[in-house]
């Protein structure tokens, strides 16, 4: 039992620092800390675990299986009169005649004198062993080896292909930019009903209209602090490219488009919120529109957020007091 412990002991410590160089000096090389691809003393604590491991489980299951030959499922006892009893409300007491003085009727005497309700010989049958190269196996080999290829072979080329089967794989479905046998025009990719809304959508009702509505939409959203953070996070990434990172028309990418005029201007600080929605929702000039690429939510928390920055840069002296004034009274920045 010792030899099996440290065989694979040995072994769980060899697979440990293995798998832990070839892991960190040859597939991944990294350097962490200045320490060295293969660092022994960070590697020892897996190897010690691993060593436990290996040699803990082979202790049991070689004690297990080459010392006590469990599980024997050809023991002798197995379904006797004796294992049935012993098993529900009785025990027992089993003496093996391996040794070469054993004598039968000696030990049902001894046995008896203990007061043994009952005694019985069992006797173990004699193993038998089947010739590996007789025709027989050899035939019998042959003929599970076709029947398990054949099977394989029919299920994995035949069967899978065969109704019901086959319902992945043809499925009532068109893919995309193919004919479609079902409709008349034989396009597989159908435009939406003429005047049908998508579930729990609103659409906009100015949608293609360059011009601007007489009667524009309300801005739904509170200037929250949810609301302002969103909109910026949107501005920045849809917006400054071309306005500037505060609207003031500065694009970054000069040379490239022609340059936007400010958010700041009058004209724009004197627009209806749905003037500015109805510019990202359909464009103009130049700028696209960005109904593909934003949701109604988003537009409106960029909106929110346009006009904090318009307040910014021009409010008027007395919103500026009265900044003051409130900071002062609350204390705070």
């Amino acid at each position: 039992l010792g030899f099996i412990t440290l065989a694979f002991g040995l072994t769980g410590a060899a697979s440990a620092l293995g798998l832990m160089y070839f892991t960190m000096a040859k597939d991944y090389p990294m350097i962490i800390s200045g320490k060295p691809f293969f660092a022994l003393p960070a590697f020892i604590p897996v190897t010690f675990e691993l060593t436990v491991l290996f040699a803990t489980l082979a202790t049991v299951i070689g004690m297990l299986t080459f010392f006590f030959k469990f599980p024997d499922n050809s023991h002798p006892l197995h379904d006797t009169d004796y294992m049935k009893s012993i098993s529900l409300d009785k025990y027992g007491l089993c003496i093996e005649a391996a040794d070469d003085i054993f004598n039968e009727a000696e030990v049902k005497e001894f046995l008896i004198s203990l007061g043994a309700y009952e005694t019985s010989t069992v006797y173990q049958e004699e193993k038998r062993f089947i010739d590996a190269f007789s025709p027989k196996f050899l035939g019998f080999l042959t003929v599970v080896f076709i029947l398990v290829s054949g099977g394989t072979y029919f299920t994995l080329n035949k069967l899978l292909f065969m109704p019901p089967f086959t319902w992945m794989m043809r499925q009532d479905r068109v893919n995309a930019q193919s004919a479609s046998t079902f409709y008349a025009d034989g396009y597989g990719m159908r435009n939406p009903v003429a005047g049908t809304v998508a579930r729990g959508f609103l659409p906009y009702e100015y949608k293609g209209q360059k011009e601007q509505p007489l009667n524009p939409v309300t801005n739904p959203l509170l200037p929250t602090k949810q609301v302002l953070e969103l909109g910026q996070k949107k501005f920045l990434t849809y917006c400054s490219p071309c306005h500037g990172n505060y609207a003031e028309g500065d694009s970054r990418l000069r040379g490239q488009f022609p340059k936007p005029p400010s958010l700041h201007s009058q004209k724009v600080r004197d627009w209806a919120d749905g003037n500015i929605y109805h510019v990202i929702m359909t464009g103009q000039n130049v700028m696209p529109s960005y109904s593909s690429q934003i949701t109604n939510n988003e537009a409106w928390a960029i909106i929110t957020y346009v006009r904090a920055l318009q307040k910014a840069k021009n409010a008027t002296l007395d919103e500026i007091q009265q900044v003051k004034k409130e900071v002062s009274v609350n204390g705070t920045k």
